[in-house]
């Protein structure tokens, strides 16, 4: 990951793009988890362009990107749970799903109209001198059409949102490929809404039990909880044993499961890390109309692969 501060050419795009973003337009931008479609939260009619953009229902919450937990603290109310995790994990890639303060300059668009935030410090330099640079909080999902699969490098976003953003700062891939995970500090018990980035067996380790969260697609409170998300084009088939005829595999580790038209391995070695790096890349590439579907081998249920399993059901839907 490149340092804009040593480069005047990268640093003379943040300065375009904190400028765009100001001026209401849309910005895509590369984090460490994978590129968000940024606009001025604090703006709706630059929120409601995110929704045009993105084909997105408007009942699904944004999350909102900024450069400090000081500059959380001035949008969001932190209890002792929330200063834990923030301090243990942010920058990161950790969304906290927080009150909103009674001052927030937040549009109401952005998170839904419900009285909660999600909000994140994301651990990438772009995204920090990015966020520092604009000086308003960011709402950022990921850049591309709802629904479909995340982009996780500039190409991606290019391919889905075309002439639909206004700027794509671009750092080449994301070094972790996969959404952040999202947890609910607004009930007694943190609820896990979105498995991610960061694993629950940490975050248990930090602050004790966390429950899981049922889906709710009348009314979600975070991102990426409609039970159809992700989705391919063609099906998507889990914990695949055998190869149907004309399907493509999406496979994990060091074995196959016959002769198929087309074969992407998340990792051969077995390494959910690298796993969850290459998973919406390789889905993208499967997913094409001259395959009858993608067979995906089994990944482990422990750590990211819970969070890979997570995106791989809501896209088998």
């Amino acid at each position: 990951m490149a340092d804009p501060s040593e480069d005047p050419f990268a640093e003379a795009a943040i300065q375009k793009a904190a400028r765009s973003i100001r001026e209401g337009q849309l910005v895509a931008f590369p984090t460490e988890t994978v590129y968000g479609l940024g606009a001025d939260a604090t703006n709706a009619d630059a929120v409601a362009a995110i929704y045009a953009a993105k084909e997105r229902p408007s009942f699904n919450p944004l999350i909102i990107h900024v450069a400090s937990v000081e500059a959380a603290e001035q949008l969001v109310v932190f209890d002792d749970r929330a200063i834990a995790l923030a301090e243990a994990n942010w920058p990161g890639a950790l969304t906290l799903v927080l009150p909103r303060r009674d001052d927030c300059p937040v549009s109401l668009l952005a998170g839904a109209g419900l009285d909660t935030l999600a909000i994140r410090v994301p651990a990438h330099a772009f995204a920090s001198r990015f966020l520092q640079a604009a000086a308003v909080p960011i709402a950022a999902p990921s850049a591309n059409k709802s629904g479909t699969v995340s982009p996780t490098i500039a190409e991606h976003v290019r391919e889905s949102l075309g002439a639909a953003v206004d700027m794509i700062l671009d750092d080449g891939a994301c070094s972790i490929g996969l959404e952040s995970t999202i947890i609910d500090l607004t009930t007694d018990i943190p609820t896990l809404l979105r498995a991610g980035g960061v694993t629950m067996e940490l975050l248990e380790r930090q602050i004790g039990e966390i429950q899981p969260a049922a889906n709710n697609d009348e009314t979600p409170k975070a991102p990426g909880m409609l039970s159809r998300h992700y989705a391919t084009r063609i099906p998507l088939r889990m914990a695949a044993t055998h190869l149907e005829d004309g399907e493509a595999l999406l496979a994990f580790g060091g074995r196959t499961l016959g002769s198929a038209p087309a074969v992407c391995n998340l990792s051969r070695g077995g390494d959910l890390k690298e796993a969850a790096a290459n998973l919406f890349d390789m889905m993208r590439q499967l997913d094409r109309p001259e395959y009858t579907g993608i067979a995906v081998m089994e990944i482990p249920e422990t750590g990211l692969g819970r969070a890979i399993n997570d995106r791989l059901k809501r896209a088998s839907q």
